[in-house]
């Protein structure tokens, strides 16, 4: 096996408002979307995803471009959770490791969809997680977002990781996983081969102030022991640094078009860019494949239908719209 991801699955239901207003502070953070209060709301119109979700959304985009890829995750016995097991085998993902666990409902998220920005309306189940019977440990492993119940599970991995050296981790922590806090999970970001996050998330991770440094972040991330960190930061692309003191400025991949919806573009690029290393392709150009992938992404519905194929993302790559080349640090 190729590429393993785990963590939670998710359907998420994408409601289109056109109704609401978006309020800032002077400095244009701690942004907040409001609607009228007690009132009935009009929306555009409403579209479900299925099958989503950070890891859920890696193990597609590692099928896609080729690898064997797989997911291990929980569904709940019903009829959501045999809706997301159908559309990963309907894009090549190996669904025998996701287990339906009777007494628990399949995770779904509404997706708040105004303007080019989401707010995300979020629960997870709490599953019994346990490790799966593997024969032998993938040449990947993608770690992401999982339950509120999940540290014990992070324990499971780590130690499993002690006895598959030949596995490589690239760990996207999520919402949970940054509230365990960087002691809880230092085994994990010790044994990382790629950390991936954003500007923010790094800073929460960090327990950093709003504003901090890219290059400080980059340094108090590495600190943790992951061999490569990248952190991206919106509109002005990403950072990149490695064990060997390489850093490097990641554009934006240079797509003239206006970004339809967000949903997922930081999943593709972190995915893209694992699932090219695993087909063998140096850091440097691994990192231009995320950063595409990331782009096509922007103008789909959900955090899937945008994912490229391996020959798609070579043609993006090879023939961008503008320059699009890593700047070194």
């Amino acid at each position: 096996m190729d590429f393993l991801a785990v963590g939670d699955i998710v359907i998420d239901d994408f409601i289109r408002l056109k109704d609401a207003h978006v309020t800032c502070r002077i400095d244009n953070t701690a942004c907040e979307i409001c609607m009228r209060w007690g009132d009935k709301i009009p929306f555009e119109f409403a579209t479900t995803v299925p099958a989503v979700g950070n890891a859920a959304n890696a193990s597609v985009a590692a099928a896609r471009l080729g690898l064997s890829s797989a997911l291990r995750a929980y569904v709940g016995a019903d009829s959501h959770g045999q809706e997301c097991i159908a559309q990963l085998m309907r894009e090549k993902v190996d669904a025998t490791f996701v287990e339906a666990q009777a007494g628990k409902k399949t995770n779904y998220h509404y997706v708040l969809w105004f303007l080019s920005q989401r707010t995300i309306l979020v629960k997870h189940e709490a599953f019994d997680y346990a490790l799966p019977a593997l024969p032998e440990g993938p040449k990947w492993l993608y770690l992401s977002s999982l339950g509120e119940n999940s540290l014990p599970y992070h324990h499971m991995w780590a130690e499993q990781l002690k006895r598959w050296p030949g596995t490589k981790l690239a760990f996207q922590p999520g919402t949970y996983q940054m509230q365990f806090g960087t002691d809880a999970l230092k085994d994990i970001y010790a044994r990382a081969d790629i950390v991936f996050c954003n500007k923010e998330e790094a800073q929460k991770i960090l327990g950093m102030a709003e504003g901090s440094d890219m290059q400080v972040l980059l340094a108090g991330m590495q600190a943790l022991g992951p061999k490569v960190v990248l952190i991206t930061d919106d509109t002005r692309g990403a950072y990149c640094a490695d064990s060997a003191g390489n850093r490097w400025h990641v554009p934006r991949y240079p797509d003239p078009r206006e970004p339809y919806e967000i949903t997922g573009a930081g999943d593709a690029h972190a995915s893209g860019t694992v699932a090219a290393l695993a087909l063998g392709l140096p850091l440097e150009q691994a990192l231009l494949w995320g950063a595409a992938n990331a782009s096509a992404v922007l103008q789909k519905v959900g955090a899937q239908e945008g994912l490229l194929t391996r020959a798609q993302l070579e043609a993006a790559v090879a023939n961008p719209p503008a320059p699009f080349a890593l700047e070194k640090l």
